[in-house]
């Protein structure tokens, strides 16, 4: 435990959100050292590999995850999984490095750490802060997501598809590509992250046509991303039909913590019907993170984030939807002992 963290209490200022990142920010060694460092992000992934191994299609997380190949860890039914586990491990690391751990405490992640203001994934993320936050068991997380990737992927597979990455220009001057595009297919706002940051998602040929039209609008670039299909568009609607026989198995509990829907940009309400509601919705609606963003830093006075899992996105995405806000990433032992520190440098301030 560190020394700073025995100042650490429930008094901390709920002015600190915590964030969860999503599919597309995985990369080979992705919690590897975690996973040594920690008992506890141990812990994490053993129950994760052995409910993998456990249902169906099963795979190797931790070979994948640690390992790789890469093109085995970009499957959306493998990246998801993967990138909730490196989540929740990065989260348990630092509860663990604040309070120390004992095996009793898997049973309920997050259970110790401060109170915060406010929790949000991006995307897939989403689920990670239900579970910080008790909407979901660590159980009933891997259990959906698994689901959750393995209807997607089925989509992914129907057609050609993909994502892609639009700097320098607003969701609200993407008319003109969109009607571009829908000529062709469809397509449509997977992502408003920011104000000049849009993600497009859709068929082939029809997001092709989209980007080029928006670099003809100001788009200063055009960027594919690594997944495998069209998420949060109308080609993943059947794999959100398929998700809601899943929701209705889980035992779904009012968030502790106000966790921010990607579907309404503000916190999820207390009533599981409308939470599983949200997510089943969640798999083909637009994320709105520059919301989402507005939502926490204006109505709930968030100053400070801590990003868990891979890639680092959120912290940039903080940055470009206010600047005078700060964004730690949690996802190596050494981001752990930092986060620990920062955390407990804000209740002794």
């Amino acid at each position: 435990m560190s020394e700073a963290a025995d100042h650490v209490s429930s008094s901390m200022s709920s002015n600190v959100a915590f964030l969860f990142a999503g599919q597309g920010a995985q990369a080979v060694g992705m919690g590897k050292d975690l996973y040594e460092a920690y008992p506890a992000a141990r812990a994490i992934y053993d129950r994760a590999a052995a409910a993998i191994q456990a249902g169906p299609g099963p795979f190797d997380l931790l070979r994948i995850s640690f390992e790789g190949p890469e093109e085995e860890l970009r499957r959306t039914d493998v990246s998801q999984p993967a990138i909730v586990v490196c989540s929740l491990a990065a989260l348990a690391a630092l509860e663990s490095e604040l309070y120390g751990w004992s095996a009793a405490d898997a049973a309920e992640l997050g259970g110790k750490l401060p109170p915060v203001g406010a929790a949000a994934g991006l995307s897939l993320g989403e689920y990670s802060p239900l579970c910080f936050a008790g909407a979901l068991s660590l159980e009933d997380t891997l259990r959906l997501v698994i689901a959750r990737g393995r209807h997607m992927q089925t989509c992914c597979e129907r057609e050609p598809s993909g994502m892609t990455s639009l700097l320098g220009l607003a969701a609200a001057d993407l008319g003109p590509a969109l009607e571009a595009g829908r000529a062709l297919g469809v397509v449509g706002i997977a992502n408003d992250n920011a104000p000049a940051q849009v993600v497009l998602s859709g068929a082939r040929a029809a997001l092709d046509a989209a980007a080029e039209q928006a670099k003809g609008l100001g788009a200063k670039r055009a960027v594919p991303l690594n997944v495998a299909g069209a998420y949060h568009s109308t080609l993943m609607a059947p794999a959100g039909e398929a998700l809601r026989a899943d929701l209705e198995r889980a035992a779904v509990r009012a968030p502790r913590v106000p966790v921010i829907s990607n579907v309404t940009a503000a916190p999820h309400e207390e009533d599981p019907a409308a939470l599983r509601r949200r997510l089943v919705e969640q798999v083909s609606s637009t994320v709105r993170w520059r919301e989402t963003m507005a939502h926490m830093f204006g109505q709930l006075g968030i100053e400070r984030c801590f990003e868990f899992g891979p890639g680092g996105v959120l912290k940039g995405l903080v940055r470009q939807n206010d600047k005078s806000k700060s964004c730690t990433s949690v996802l190596t032992a050494a981001d752990v002992k930092a986060a620990a520190a920062e955390l407990s440098s804000l209740v002794g301030a």
